[in-house]
């Protein structure tokens, strides 16, 4: 595996169904990270209890569970220098309506319920390998080189 970081990052069932993968795909290509990993899948309760497991006291929880697994997902993995906080710069604010316009959320999420994307917590030391590992065994992941990458980064 390379030196540079690797995040979660997820096309939600809204997105899914809304058709944005390519365009979700599109921006993180655009912004010169790289995939190294990619699924469509159908998440379970099992997967999505361990995925959301630090909201389980909280009111919305089993909301978050029945909309994880209302649909399919398209799970991903990305490379890339600081690739957690630069996603989570890229998605915009959890609230889609406080997303700023030229963010995922900004310009395709419609509410807090409905906001397209998930990403890894870059303020949360250690989030992006625990998600990467919920959703990806490392024979999933490929590690190659990316002929752009020295007009990305210095």
């Amino acid at each position: 595996m390379s030196d540079a970081e690797r995040t979660f990052v997820m096309v939600k069932p809204d997105g899914v169904q809304r058709g944005l993968i390519g365009d979700i795909v599109g921006r993180l290509e655009d912004k010169g990270l790289k995939m190294v990993g990619a699924k469509f899948m159908q998440i379970d309760e099992d997967l999505a209890h361990e995925h959301y497991g630090e909201h389980e006291d909280k009111p919305f929880f089993e909301g978050l569970v029945e909309f994880i697994t209302s649909g399919p997902v398209f799970a991903m993995v990305w490379e890339g220098d600081d690739v957690t906080r630069q996603v989570r710069q890229m998605m915009g604010a959890t609230d889609a309506q406080e997303a700023a316009p030229g963010t995922i959320r900004g310009d395709y999420g419609n509410d807090l319920g409905h906001n397209i994307i998930h990403g890894s917590d870059h303020e949360d030391p250690g989030a992006n390998e625990r998600e990467i590992a919920l959703f990806f065994d490392e024979d999933e992941l490929v590690d190659w080189e990316k002929d752009l990458s020295q007009w990305v980064y210095e």
